[in-house]
Order: C-alpha cells, then sequence, then structure tokens
C-alpha cells in the first residue's frame, strides 16, 4: 500500500525501501529488455548488491555469480536472497574466461577517484553489459575499463532517478516526472 502525504496508514509507522525498484527499473531501462533468462556476475555483497540481487532474482535472471572480498558475507546473501540461483565465486581466477549478459558494481570501488575496477574485463570471455551502481562527478574505473572492453555501460545515476520516482509515486500516487528528474540530476552533476 502507497504511502500518503497524510500518513493514512491505520495509524501505524510505515517505512518502505525504494532499492530494489530503483535497480529493476534502471536495468529495464538499460537493458531495454527483460531480465528474464540473463546470466550475471554482480559484484559486492553490501545493500545496494542485496536489492540488485533481489531484483535479478525475481525477475527470472537465469543464473547470478555473486563475487565479494568477504566470501561468508556474500554466502550470508547468497543464502537469504537468491536460493538456486546464485553461485558464490570465491575468487576472481574462477571467472576467467566466463560469459555474462550483464556485469553490475555494487561495491565501493570507484566511490573515490582513481579506484580500479573490481574486475579484469579483459579476463571475461565475453560481458554484454556494464552496469556501475556508483555515480559521481568522475567515471569510475570499472566503467572506464568496461568501455575499454567494447563494452556498452551506465552508471548509477539512472538508479538514483528511479529509486526517487519510486518514492515519488508511493508517496504521492501519481506518476513521477522522471524526465525533469533526470534533467535536475544532470544539472546539479554538471555544476
Amino acid at each position: 500500500m502507497p504511502a500518503t502525504p497524510s500518513g493514512d496508514d491505520q495509524g501505524r509507522v510505515h517505512g518502505d525501501n525504494t532499492d530494489v525498484e530503483g535497480f529493476r527499473r534502471a536495468l529495464s531501462t538499460f537493458l531495454e529488455g527483460p531480465t528474464e533468462g540473463i546470466r550475471v556476475l554482480l559484484l559486492g555483497a553490501g545493500g545496494a548488491a542485496r536489492a540488485a540481487l533481489a531484483a535479478l532474482v525475481e525477475d527470472g535472471a537465469s543464473e547470478v555469480l555473486l563475487h565479494n572480498r568477504t566470501q561468508e558475507r556474500a554466502r550470508a546473501v547468497a543464502r537469504r536472497i537468491g536460493g538456486q540461483k546464485v553461485r558464490v565465486v570465491a575468487i576472481s581466477r574462477e571467472l576467467e574466461g566466463e560469459d555474462f549478459d550483464l556485469v553490475v558494481n555494487a561495491t565501493r570501488m570507484g566511490l573515490e577517484p582513481g579506484d580500479p575496477s573490481p574486475v579484469d574485463f579483459q579476463k571475461l570471455n565475453r560481458a554484454g553489459a556494464a552496469m556501475d551502481l556508483v555515480y559521481g562527478h568522475h567515471t569510475t574505473g570499472f566503467i572506464e575499463s568496461a568501455e575499454a572492453a567494447g563494452i556498452r555501460t551506465t552508471d548509477g545515476m539512472e538508479m538514483l532517478v528511479q529509486q526517487g520516482a519510486a518514492s515519488f509515486e508511493r508517496w504521492w500516487g501519481q506518476a513521477a516526472p522522471v524526465e525533469a528528474m533526470r534533467d535536475a540530476l544532470a544539472e546539479r552533476q554538471s555544476s
């Protein structure tokens, strides 16, 4: 049930999160097609990774390989959210020669200018697209590395816009002005 400005939720406090929906919408915009049946490499096991994993599993990704520097944390996330569709990959050597329709960076690598990419795209056999959940005024190492390998990319700006749009819609009960939101964010980024 969407929240309303009057707070009319039978007198109870209601919490919500737009991370999963924001990722889902951003991915849909980026892929220009369904998530169903895709094979994904997901990097990270924090909050953004959990949201991405939930959306990918719910929307029918065929398999998600989850890689995190802390393997036990990755296993816990996989058990809690992923079920049989998720396989934890312990070391990056296990990724060499693999094919992915999508690679998602949900690590903190890229928050600081100069951070390296958490994956070497040259060691993968194929990656159809690369989605970085990090955004900022600089291009991340993940995006630079993917583009150098000829892979189509997007950063976390669209997820931020889509999270805001989902929040707007839940709060006001009407369609969000997504284009105006994108324009406002782009203007802010350029200043």
